[in-house]
């Protein structure tokens, strides 16, 4: 097959079909890449307001699907979603875009499953776009082809008229390899859309593990899970926003404008920040790209005090979670533990997938006056003994931590927490320190974080007592060296003695580099016996 041209004849470089695979893989997991596609309904050109993620059967076949009420595609719009790396996105009445590469709805779909389709309804148009891996599989296809199909909304009771004779082969193709084997199937799909605007993808052949399963659990009520076996819990749990859907669309924007509705029940619209403690917001960076300060809060987690460090935005969306900065990648140190930082980062650049920034100079400078203002502040709740930061300890430490409090004073822990709100609406929350035993005190939360460090400077200087026990034998093994050495230039002294005449003795030079490799041979001897203590009398 020819390559296209240029109209003045130069090749036109050209995607392969496996190219969707491909771009597919640039996601670490699936809720990132539901993130492209929420980020698609939030943006300022489409504008929803609300965004309903579910799970439905078409056909027997277990199908993901997102609709929104946002301003529709035409056939256009349609065009350039379907294809890549065209985007225009502009803020529109301050609002700042997220997508800016023209790859997100392509890389998030196929990362969830192998197919999608997408029915829209614009102000004046429906229209309908299909991309298929398994479509292009069966027709043999070497590039990406997207049948597209568009017409009047005012003709939406019928596939007829020249638009659609246009359209006919998309028409054809979309209705033999989509689950709308019928136009009137199609049509019902358009007309499902509510609104008077607003836009519908289905998502079907859903990514499975090797036994079988969908890699997104649909067990839960109310929630999209990834199954704890595919996470990997090597070193702490991992926070509830990795393998709760819910849990991570309530932190996926730093101002919720957009509601998100996961399986008939809305997200609570909770900012990070509102659910911390002793919130700090006093602290601003001033990065050279910049001319405006950029706000940092500071805050202490009320969950799981394992999960806390810095959360990073960009133009209001999460791109990093969690990341640990300065003193809180110390083992040793207490005071930054349980210390959430948020900041958002609109100078710098993300990476295509969202998941990451750039590793430029800017970021590492950030990263740098975060961390020297992170230890600013939690130098001061230290030095503040009227703070009580609640933390929630897991139930396994804090049952510990109470039979520990228990032994030594004689009583139960005791204090009062109020409940924290819940963010799904509705009554408080109690939190399951509440409902389980008495909230922690700030001693026995003190006594928590004491315990945790203390355990991470006894696993420090186990590393250090061993390697120092390999550098005492590295030693020993050198003395014995130099001593054999010692007594073979001894011998040879001795017996240049005795060949020399009565009155000749060893020439001074001699005597002189004999005395140095002795008092070397003594320093060394007082360094292993400064290191091994008794042990070392043996080589003296």
């Amino acid at each position: 097959m020819a390559a296209a041209k240029t109209d003045r004849g130069i090749p036109l470089s050209t995607l392969c079909t496996n190219y969707l695979e491909t771009n597919a893989t640039s996601h670490r997991g699936p809720f990132s890449a539901i993130a492209e596609l929420i980020d698609n309904a939030y943006d300022p050109d489409v504008n929803a307001k609300q965004i309903w993620i579910d799970k439905t059967k078409i056909r027997d076949m277990e199908c993901l699907t997102f609709t929104d009420n946002g301003n529709g595609l035409d056939q256009k719009t349609m065009q350039r979603m379907l294809s890549f790396g065209f985007s225009n996105k502009i803020a529109l009445n301050g609002k700042l875009p997220i997508g800016m590469y023209g790859n997100g709805f392509k890389s998030g779909s196929m990362c969830l499953g192998q197919d999608a389709i997408i029915l829209s309804k614009s102000m004046n148009d429906l229209c309908v776009g299909m991309l298929s891996q398994t479509y292009l599989e069966k027709i043999g296809a070497k590039h990406i082809a997207v049948p597209i199909i568009s017409f009047n909304k005012n003709e939406a009771n019928k596939f007829s008229g020249r638009e659609m004779w246009e359209n006919r082969a998309s028409l054809k193709d979309i209705l033999e390899h989509s689950p709308f084997n019928t136009e009137e199937e199609l049509l019902t799909e358009l007309r499902a859309i509510e609104s008077t605007s607003g836009t519908k993808i289905i998502i079907w052949n859903l990514r499975r593990t090797s036994e079988g399963n969908t890699e997104l659990d649909f067990n839960t009520e109310n929630d999209i899970r990834i199954p704890c076996d595919d996470l990997d819990t090597s070193d702490t749990s991992v926070p509830e926003s990795h393998s709760s859907l819910r849990a991570y669309c309530s932190i996926l924007y730093l101002r919720p404008s957009m509601q998100i509705s996961i399986r008939g029940q809305m997200v609570g619209n909770c900012p990070i920040y509102e659910s911390l403690e002793c919130i700090d917001r006093t602290y601003s960076y001033k990065p050279r790209v910049v001319e405006k300060k950029i706000p940092i809060t500071f805050g202490y987690t009320t969950k799981s005090i394992q999960h806390y460090g810095l959360m990073m935005y960009y133009n209001n969306r999460l791109i990093k979670a969690y990341h640990r900065v300065g003193c809180q990648l110390k083992a040793t140190n207490r005071r930054s533990v349980g210390i959430i930082g948020v900041i958002e980062c609109n100078y710098l650049k993300p990476t295509h997938n969202k998941q990451d920034f750039d590793n430029t100079d800017t970021y590492r400078n950030t990263i740098l006056s975060v961390a020297s203002k992170l230890r600013d502040y939690s130098g001061k709740r230290r030095n503040n003994p009227s703070d009580n930061v609640p933390i929630e300890e897991p139930d396994d430490e804090r049952t510990h931590d109470n039979d520990q409090l228990q032994e030594t004073s004689g009583e139960g822990a005791s204090g009062t927490k109020r409940p924290r709100r819940n963010c799904d609406g509705g009554e408080p929350e109690m939190h399951m320190s509440l409902r389980s035993s008495a909230a922690p005190t700030r001693e026995n939360v003190e006594i928590s974080r004491e315990r945790e460090q203390l355990l991470g400077a006894n696993r420090s200087l186990t590393q250090e007592n061993q390697d120092l026990m390999a550098q005492r034998d590295v030693l020993n093994l050198k003395v014995e060296q130099l001593e054999r050495e010692k007594a073979s230039l001894s011998e040879e002294c001795e017996k240049n003695k005795s060949d020399r005449a009565p009155k000749q003795s060893c020439r001074p030079c001699e005597l002189e580099q004999l005395n140095y490799e002795c008092n070397v041979i003594e320093e060394i001897l007082e360094q292993v016996l400064r290191i091994n203590g008794p042990t070392s009398q043996q080589y003296h």
